[in-house]
């Protein structure tokens, strides 16, 4: 066999064994891309005759890591039962407003205490801050709930999605988008030489923190709203739902980000309010289902060749730049910058204890990560790019494997702690209806 039928054998054990394996991992401490990771190493670490590198291939590992999020925030938008809501989403603006600016802070300390650059620094909190629509599945909730006979989401965390799921979803969803705005704010540090003006934090504020943001949101309410009107029109029998064609998720992916990409809006903040706002018509149809499930196999086969690479990159010189400052840096972001912020952040939130330890140690890392960083690295020159990869990649790295490990048994313990709660409140609630006088 040449080169080329080596490929598509491989290709083929690859993606049939991501299929297969989840089925035997479901209920153990290992997770699909740990497996996939090991499976990229192990295959470059042979003579293939070609090395993933992020330096001389790094606007292809931009394109499509970009491809891949945008793919998941669309499912991760479509899956979301709960009425977006200030008070049913607390938890979430928490995470976001407050939970994602304190880590950016404590990871960009991190990298200038390593010895990075000011802009170098701020990118490494960027691109690790957010926590990754990708690679959460096991933390995340499921399916979309459809079907007549299904009651409508109401927003209260104890009937609809449970609270951790919904948050890290949720904010999964946001967060990369938001993310953003520092990776600007780094590029202009590094333009800058470090350098801040007020007229440069004005401008900051006002285009990249402000305006496009309004645009990501505007416009990916505009095409979800036009969507929605196609798919469920007044007359059932001419709307897109009747054909029941999954593809149709992935046109919105394109159509919400290609359009605000246009105007120089946040295309990953688009995709998911045009997600959220299909989602929002006709709640309990099953063409919601339909969408998901297509948008969530469209991932799953972006996802094994993405860690595929990624496994391979790591044995190809990608953890060259590692030093013990780097290592420090990524278990500190792990075990010490995300808990700590988002902990801090839940301060008051409705969540209880158990809920919130979860949600803030829960801050999975992976594609968006390798995303921002090629974006910033191939269209600046950044100082010391071979360390922020180095830091980068080592952080993906062990959140794959602490969280992967972790993900199974903390929220088989969530939902048993959940289910003895609402045992409880049950059985208080009929012992008081037995013990009521009657009028």
């Amino acid at each position: 066999m040449d080169s080329y039928e080596v490929v598509l054998l491989g290709a083929g054990l690859i993606v049939l064994l991501s299929a297969w394996l989840p089925v035997k991992l479901a209920d153990r401490p290992l997770s699909l891309p740990i497996v996939l990771v090991a499976i990229g190493a192990a295959v470059f670490s042979l003579p293939v005759g070609f090395s993933p590198d992020v330096e001389t291939q790094g606007e292809w590992f931009e394109r499509a890591a970009e491809l891949g999020v945008l793919v998941s925030l669309m499912g991760a938008g479509l899956k979301l039962d709960r009425p977006i809501g200030w008070r049913s989403w607390s938890t979430t603006w928490r995470l976001l407003g407050i939970g994602m600016p304190l880590t950016i802070a404590l990871i960009t300390g991190l990298g200038l205490a390593a010895g990075l650059p000011i802009g170098a620094a701020l990118l490494l909190g960027a691109a690790l801050a957010p926590t990754d629509p990708v690679l959460a599945a096991d933390v995340q909730v499921g399916e979309p709930t459809v079907g007549e006979d299904e009651a409508p989401a109401t927003g209260d965390p104890d009937e609809d999605e449970d609270e951790v799921r919904f948050s890290l979803t949720s904010e999964a969803g946001l967060n990369d988008g938001l993310a953003f705005p520092f990776v600007y704010a780094a590029l202009a540090l590094q333009e800058s030489e470090g350098r801040i003006t007020w007229a440069g934090v004005a401008d900051w504020l006002a285009t990249d923190l402000v305006l496009r943001l309004a645009l990501g949101v505007a416009v990916g309410w505009l095409v979800g709203k036009a969507l929605s009107r196609m798919m469920f029109p007044a007359r059932r029998h001419l709307g897109l739902a009747e054909t029941a064609t999954g593809f149709v998720s992935l046109a919105a992916t394109l159509l919400a980000y290609g359009a605000v990409e246009a105007v120089h809006g946040y295309g990953f903040v688009a995709v998911f309010v045009a997600a959220l706002t299909i989602r929002s018509a006709e709640r309990g149809h099953t063409y919601h289902a339909v969408l998901h499930n297509f948008a969530e196999e469209i991932e799953q086969l972006l996802v094994v060749g993405l860690l595929v690479l990624l496994g391979g990159a790591l044995v190809s010189g990608l953890l060259a730049g590692l030093d013990a400052a780097g290592i420090a840096v990524a278990l500190a972001c792990i075990l010490i910058a995300r808990p700590l912020a988002c902990r801090v952040a839940l301060i008051g939130s409705p969540a209880t204890t158990r809920e919130r330890r979860t949600i803030a140690f829960f801050g999975i890392r992976g594609i968006g990560s390798i995303y921002y960083l090629a974006y910033a690295t191939t269209s600046h020159d950044f100082d010391q790019p071979d360390r922020v990869w180095a830091m980068a990649a080592f952080t993906v790295l062990l959140s794959i494997l602490v969280h992967g490990v972790a993900a199974t048994p903390a929220m088989h313990r969530l939902d048993r702690f959940r289910d003895r709660r609402a045992a409880a409140r049950a059985g208080a609630w009929s012992e008081t209806s037995i013990t009521r006088p009657s009028n």
